[in-house]
């Protein structure tokens, strides 16, 4: 499978931990669990997941027309085709002419699957978001319902990697962002899911830093955004890692554990690589009957990417960790 993104020469190259396949040689301050136990078809990249009325579980991620996976069980995956078996036209300007589609976010509402999703190139951000509507999530069954944000070469953000979230107050918010000035949000439509106003807010940056794949739920009293630090994409290199802070409000400030606001470059580090788990990110929070999940990717000592699942819980003082 193409995977996905950048080689932007203004980010800082992040060091990476020389791991050996059993144990680190310079371990992380704390270890965290390993990926759960998932069989079949589980080669992804950007992983979103949403459950389906029936109990069984629909997974969007990077791929070719954007590749479909389904379970029954949460563990055992199977291929499940495209969303756009017959291509998607409508984004070739974006991607130089490839059917590599990037970074979907899926999910259910209104007794419809809603897809947001990403045409770009390595290294440019000359992006786009679009947004596809099907009644039942399967191959061939999405309908184009149009572009949602764009960016350019002169905007100092990048349309890729969206997250959809719909507040307290039922207002719909686009997030998204890869690199340049950070992680974006915009607010949507609810009738069409698509832009509703010219505003860009910004809720997290790392002055240009390596920062991406928004994703944001509200649990409790707080809006908690998940974003990835660092290096995607680079096999068994790569030195992804899951950071979150949280907020009051949709919009931010979102502020890690140590008080720093996230558009100052704070984060709360959630999950990173250890071992023989490579770079896991790209993040998406389900929530299940058995609680939050955590959907990512991750690179095995080969270099290969897999789909990661994890239970995700929450603290005394209500921050996330993986269990």
């Amino acid at each position: 499978m193409d995977l996905r993104k950048y080689a932007l020469a203004k980010a800082a190259l992040v060091a990476a931990v020389v791991l050996t396949t059993t144990v680190a040689t310079a371990p992380h301050a704390s270890a965290y669990p390993l990926p759960g136990h998932v069989t079949g078809d589980v080669g992804v990249h950007d992983p979103s997941a949403v459950k389906r009325p029936d109990g069984s579980y629909l997974v969007a991620h990077t791929g070719t027309n954007i590749a479909l996976k389904t379970s029954t069980d949460r563990t055992a995956f199977r291929n499940a085709g495209s969303a756009f078996p017959g291509g998607a036209s409508w984004t070739t300007p974006y991607t130089g002419g490839s059917s590599n589609l990037w970074a979907p976010d899926v999910s259910y509402r209104d007794g419809r699957y809603w897809l947001y999703y990403s045409a770009s190139t390595f290294g440019s951000n000359r992006s786009a978001i679009f947004l596809a509507t099907s009644p039942s999530g399967d191959s061939g069954t999405w309908t184009h319902r149009g572009l949602v944000v764009e960016s350019r070469t002169s905007d100092n953000f990048n349309a890729i990697d969206p997250d959809l979230v719909v507040d307290d107050q039922g207002r719909w918010w686009l997030s998204f962002g890869s690199f340049w000035s950070g992680i974006k949000m915009v607010a949507l439509n609810p009738a069409t899911g698509l832009r509703s106003d010219s505003t860009v807010r910004s809720v997290a940056g790392r002055n240009g830093g390596a920062i991406e794949a928004p994703n944001i739920v509200k649990r409790g009293a707080y809006y908690y955004l998940f974003v990835s630090f660092d290096l995607c994409c680079r096999g068994a290199s790569s030195t992804y890692r899951v950071m979150a802070g949280r907020s009051t409000s949709v919009t931010g400030p979102y502020i890690a554990r140590n008080g720093t606001t996230l558009t100052s470059g704070g984060g709360t580090e959630v999950l990173a690589g250890q071992g023989n788990v490579h770079g896991p990110g790209h993040q998406d929070v389900l929530a299940d009957v058995d609680g939050d999940v955590l959907i990512y990717h991750y690179y095995t000592g080969t270099g290969a990417s897999r789909l990661g699942v994890n239970l995700l819980a929450y603290d005394s003082a209500g921050w996330p960790f993986l269990r």
